[in-house]
């Protein structure tokens, strides 16, 4: 398809299509909007008590934004059981200039002065559209999910799409749902104002206190 700009991506979010290509040095970008759609009720999101035991634990400084395309980049590195990536340089180019603008976000496990962990999606009114995440630590991704989700929660988000369903993501509480559904939902939360960094940092507790109160 022909190249499109940031503003371009983001009215294809708002129309309920995300971007994919085929490979890391692809550069052909093609549009995707599944018949069923895996989400993750912000309402309803699960936290294992082991999980919940590290995160307390705060085995992780946890940051946002601190390194966006180090996120991306380390998403769309190859590793056991992904050998290919669907993020392409110039779909990574874009998730930096939306990060730019403020539309695209990243929370990030840190050790020792080392990323270890995070992940990073597109924020658009009321919803969160999941990208990627990766994990170089026990948990890391883990953490950064609950992270997510407690600042989409204190922030207002309405939906956190997670775009594929997946075996991993059902231990969260995530569910598919129907296409003619996923734009109901996510005509609500576009109707909606919400803020990424309205909660700023929190501690492992206080996340857990802030998802619990959602529930």
């Amino acid at each position: 398809m022909p190249r499109f700009d940031p503003r371009d991506l983001l009215d294809c979010y708002a129309r309920g299509v995300f971007p994919m290509a085929d490979a890391r040095d692809d550069e052909r970008v093609f549009l995707v909007d599944p018949e069923r759609r895996g989400v993750i009720p912000l309402t309803a999101f699960h936290v294992a008590r082991r999980l919940a035991r590290t995160v307390r634990a705060e085995p992780f400084e946890i940051r946002a934004d601190a390194d966006f395309r180090g996120v991306v980049q380390a998403c769309a590195t190859a590793g056991p059981g992904r050998l290919e990536t669907w993020i392409s340089h110039p779909i990574e180019d874009l998730y930096v200039q939306l990060h730019e603008l403020g539309f695209a976000h990243s929370v990030e496990c840190w050790l020792d002065g080392e990323m270890v962990g995070g992940l990073y999606g597109v924020s658009l009114k009321g919803a969160f559209f999941g990208e990627s995440m990766f994990s170089r630590r026990r948990d890391a991704s883990k953490v950064a999910l609950v992270h997510l989700v407690a600042r989409l929660v204190a922030g207002g988000y309405r939906l956190l799409d997670a775009q594929f369903m997946t075996g991993h993501l059902t231990q969260f509480g995530a569910t598919e749902i129907s296409r003619a559904d996923y734009h109901r939902r996510l005509k609500a939360a576009l109707s909606v104002e919400a803020e990424f960094q309205r909660a700023g940092a929190l501690g492992g507790a206080a996340a857990l206190q802030v998802i619990s109160q959602a529930s």
